[in-house]
C-alpha cells in the first residue's frame, strides 16, 4: 500500500472560511482533520483529487511518451505524487515552470482544440476549473447531505 503525501501545496485558502481550499482542493474539514485520516481515508480523497485533475489535464494535453515525462519530472527535481495518474504530473510541471516547459521535452503535446494556448494559461483555466469541481463535488456531497440531516 502506498502512502499518500499531503496534498498540501501551501496556498491554504481555508482559513478564511472556504469549503475548499484554492491550494490543494481537499474540503476544509480533510485539511483540518488529515493527520488523524488513515491510510484509507487518505487514499479516498487523493483518488478524487486525483480523478478530477487528470480529467481536467487530459481534455487539453496528451500524453506521448509517459517515460519521458517522468525521466523529465525527476531530472528538473519537480515534486509530484508518482502514484498518482501521469496526467497529475503533468499538471506539477506545468505549475513549478510553465512558461520554461517545452512539451515535446516532456513526452506531451498539446490538444489540437487548445494549440496556441500558452501554457501559462492552461495552468491558471485547468486549475480553476478544479477548484470549481471540488466546490461543485463539496455542495453535492457534503453540504446538501448535511443540510437534509439539519432539516430532518
Amino acid at each position: 500500500m502506498t502512502q499518500v503525501r499531503t496534498p498540501c501545496i501551501g496556498v491554504c485558502s481555508t482559513v478564511f472560511g472556504g469549503d475548499v481550499c484554492r491550494g490543494c482542493k481537499r474540503f476544509s474539514h480533510e485539511v483540518i482533520d488529515w493527520v488523524g485520516y488513515s491510510e484509507e481515508q487518505k487514499q479516498a480523497i487523493d483518488a478524487r483529487l486525483s480523478y478530477l485533475l487528470s480529467q481536467l489535464v487530459k481534455a487539453r494535453l496528451e500524453i506521448v511518451d509517459e517515460a519521458l515525462l517522468l525521466a523529465g519530472l525527476k531530472a528538473q527535481n519537480i515534486r509530484f505524487h508518482e502514484y498518482r495518474n501521469a496526467y497529475c504530473w503533468i499538471f506539477e510541471l506545468l505549475r513549478a515552470g510553465a512558461s520554461q516547459v517545452i512539451p515535446e521535452n516532456y513526452g506531451f503535446r498539446v490538444r489540437s482544440a487548445y494549440v496556441g494556448i500558452p501554457l501559462t494559461k492552461h495552468v491558471e483555466e485547468i486549475d480553476q476549473d478544479f477548484y470549481t469541481l471540488s466546490d461543485a463535488h463539496f455542495q453535492r456531497y457534503v453540504a446538501e447531505p448535511l443540510k437534509s440531516i439539519d432539516n430532518g
